[in-house]
């Protein structure tokens, strides 16, 4: 799977502080990487509609079981509200024996820098 393109569900206001976090998993095996794939168009739709998402990507590299993610949000608790409900709350669970490692970031950033770049994902979880 090549990289998700940035989306952008909801525009935020110009000029605007927003949360952006960003995720870095690494599976156990192969198989742990195809059942992280297989889930992903769901998440992705679940993004698509979350309120206050303001953007959102994934870079997945599935031979080497690594997947990226990248998001902006309205607030630390729209994220939250996000990641404890619907698809995404339930394939987490049942994805959680597959990982080997996780990593995560946040930050605040200005709306008008978005999307953040992959280099700057990078630099901040490893």
């Amino acid at each position: 799977m090549p990289t998700l393109p940035w989306t952008v569900p909801n525009q935020p206001p110009r000029a605007t502080e927003v949360h952006v976090f960003a995720s870095r998993f690494e599976t156990r095996t192969l198989w742990g990487a195809l059942k992280f794939l297989v889930r992903t168009p769901a998440v992705w739709r679940q993004v698509g509609s979350a309120p206050g998402a303001y953007g959102a990507s994934l870079k997945a590299e599935p031979f080497k079981r690594t997947f990226w993610t990248l998001s902006a949000w309205e607030s630390p608790e729209a994220l939250k509200a996000f990641a404890h409900s619907g698809t995404h709350a339930s394939t987490s669970r049942r994805l959680s024996a597959q990982m080997r490692d996780a990593k995560f970031a946040s930050w605040p950033a200005l709306s008008d820098e978005l999307p953040v770049s992959w280099a700057e994902v990078r630099r901040r979880l490893t």
